[in-house]
């Protein structure tokens, strides 16, 4: 049933493009057709983006214990309409010293990377922009832009916020990238290829009520949690959101820009959250297929974006619950932790697919991983010399 459905979403798309194709030279044929799944590629992503504006900034309201946006449109529905109205009417401000070029292309620069790394991302049976051999490769090679982007921002502004601002996101980006691509490279080991398209198809199968999710391991869920942990700190989301430390830096490297240029900052954060997020789902939860045999029904891209907003709706929790690290612990984390586990996982994921399969290759693999865990954890704690926390009360 998922599958005609899928199959009838697809057919209508092409006889779209078959009657357009009709009223065009031959010579915009491809053109036209790419355009076409480009255009539907960011209206998708650009309303999911306001939806998620919207959610987060009520469910922090909620978890805070205050209201919304509940004033524009009903139940404060208009809100990113009056967002977006702003960011385009504002003044924009930019520095008399700053390098006018530099300045302007940097949030440009952070934008079109994260879009095109959407375009490897299968949201469907047969959904997918590109279908590159080596899709994995092109995310990571063309997610490195984005410090570049950052780099560019905080130098050309000629702030001394916006460069420490964006020294300490450089630093922060490599140090997470890191163990984001370690944590991926286990998927490769077990999947045999680098096309994400085909990582999504080793995992469509069903044991019993089980599905073949790369989570359902003990590999697996090692990387999932690394890579989630990695993503949070890729796309500064709290707790890992130092680049905005208001007490230190202001507001980091986009600290001298304002108007539509800032919301494009904030666009690219968020893209780059729904990226990383869809990645996580096509390594480890399956992509677009179903969690159980029964429900294959669904069709396949709505299991891709209830999964996407699962992530989102994590992330937003995180984001009201946990505090902001300090910067050495940031660091601390990434490489005497989040490193070593990963390298750890790697072993892990090598054992499994040479060990025999049953309860054997369980337990070791998760014994492995649970000794570095808390080994790693041990260590990370008595290096800092912290002792219990107690409470006193004045009298």
């Amino acid at each position: 049933m998922a599958e005609k459905l899928d199959q009838i979403f697809v057919q209508a798309k092409h006889e779209l493009v078959r009657w357009l194709l009709c009223h065009v030279p031959g010579a915009w044929a491809e053109v036209l057709s790419a355009l076409l799944s480009i255009a539907t590629l960011l209206v998708a992503f650009a309303a999911l983006f306001a939806l998620t504006t919207l959610l987060e900034r009520k469910g922090l309201g909620r978890i805070q214990n205050r209201y919304g946006p509940n004033r524009v449109g009903p139940f404060g529905l208009l809100q990113p309409v009056a967002d977006g109205i702003k960011a385009l009417t504002k003044e924009d401000v930019v520095p008399r010293a700053a390098d006018q070029v530099v300045h302007f292309i940097a949030p440009l620069v952070l934008v079109v990377p994260v879009f095109l790394a959407l375009a490897v991302l299968p949201v469907g049976r047969n959904m997918v922009v590109v279908d590159l051999d080596a899709g994995l490769l092109f995310f990571f090679a063309v997610g490195a832009a984005t410090e570049l982007s950052v780099f560019m921002a905080g130098w050309s502004s000629r702030n001394k916020y916006s460069l420490l601002g964006a020294m300490r996101a450089i630093a922060q980006m490599i140090s997470y990238e890191v163990p984001l691509i370690l944590s991926a490279v286990t998927v490769v080991m077990m999947a045999g290829s680098l096309s994400t398209v085909r990582i999504v198809e080793v995992q469509a199968g069903f044991s019993g009520w089980l599905p073949h999710w790369h989570v359902l391991t003990p590999w697996g869920l090692a990387g999932f949690l690394l890579f989630l942990i990695a993503a949070a700190a890729e796309a500064n989301r709290c707790p890992f959101d130092l680049p905005e430390g208001e007490s230190e830096i202001i507001a980091g490297y986009y600290i001298e820009y304002s108007g539509f240029k800032f919301a494009l900052f904030f666009l690219g954060e968020y893209i780059g959250l729904f990226a990383v997020s869809g990645l996580a789902i096509t390594l480890f939860l399956g992509g677009w297929t179903a969690p159980l045999p029964f429900v294959q029904w669904v069709p396949s891209y709505v299991w891709f974006f209830l999964k996407l907003l699962s992530l989102i709706a994590f992330f937003i929790w995180v984001r009201g619950t946990l505090p902001r690290l300090r910067m050495d612990q940031l660091m601390s984390f990434a490489w005497k932790f989040m490193l070593p586990l990963s390298l750890i996982n790697l072993l892990a994921a090598g054992l499994w697919r040479f060990l025999p399969e049953g309860l054997t290759r369980w337990a070791f693999c998760s014994l492995l991983l649970a000794a570095a865990y808390i080994g790693l954890g041990r260590s990370l704690v008595q290096r800092r010399n912290l002792g219990r926390r107690t409470y006193r009360f004045a009298e």
